[in-house]
């Protein structure tokens, strides 16, 4: 146990990784439940801590972080207790803030020296599914706003749940096709449009020079964690 202490510490950005996935596990099981809003928002609760301590080893600002994270707990925290559908939009922006913040500053971790560790090629991944969860967000916005903003293919446009609409990020960002839930309207398009040139600029801009720092590593290159 206190090697797995040790080692949690040294790569960050695998804990990370770990528990957003998990997340992609396991909101299958939960979100049809009667309980499945306030599981979820929980489960959220615990990424939001994960990614600000995250941001702590970034040359990201902690407390933009801490000052977008506040909100949003006020906000799920009203959702479960209070039943406030109305909040919904408001929290899913900031936390798509959110995310994409955290995003960016490990980026900018990532690329901050000539040398890949091993932390940083966890933070690789890491990074691309937090840009997922932050589309994720603008989708959840985006339906909350306009209910008939995504369809299933051959039916009518109904809101999705949290696991489609995760499905859909993750196969725009990655270019593989839309899945079988489709943008609909109009800003739900022009936001899907917008993740796919996100996930080109990325492959192409952060991961290609990350593994070039793998193959060929600058001598004078000043590493982080290893």
């Amino acid at each position: 146990m206190e090697k797995l202490l040790i080692r949690s510490r040294r790569h960050p950005s695998a804990v990370l990784l770990a528990v957003q996935l998990l997340g992609v596990l396991l909101y299958p099981f939960v979100e049809q439940s009667p309980v499945s809003h306030v599981v979820l928002n929980i489960f959220g609760l615990l990424v939001l801590g994960i990614t600000t301590n995250m941001v702590r080893n970034t040359p990201g600002w902690t407390w933009i972080s801490v000052c977008l994270a506040i909100p949003i707990v006020v906000m799920l925290i009203l959702q479960m207790t209070d039943e406030m559908p109305n909040l919904l939009p408001w929290s899913s922006g900031l936390e798509a803030i959110f995310y994409f913040y955290a995003a960016g500053s490990l980026i900018a971790y990532m690329m901050g020296d000539y040398n890949a560790t091993i932390d940083e090629l966890f933070a690789a991944a890491a990074t691309f599914t937090l840009i997922v969860w932050g589309f994720t967000h603008l989708f959840v916005m985006t339906q909350a706003l306009q209910p008939n903003a995504f369809a299933e293919v051959g039916s009518d446009a109904t809101p999705r749940t949290w696991s489609e609409l995760n499905h859909l990020s993750f196969a725009l960002l990655t270019g593989t096709g839309m899945g079988n839930v489709v943008a609909v309207s109009s800003h739900a398009r022009a936001l899907a449009s917008i993740e796919m040139m996100a996930g080109l600029m990325y492959l192409a801009a952060v991961v290609t020079r990350l593994i070039g720092f793998t193959t060929h590593p600058a001598d004078g290159g000043q590493s982080k964690n290893k």
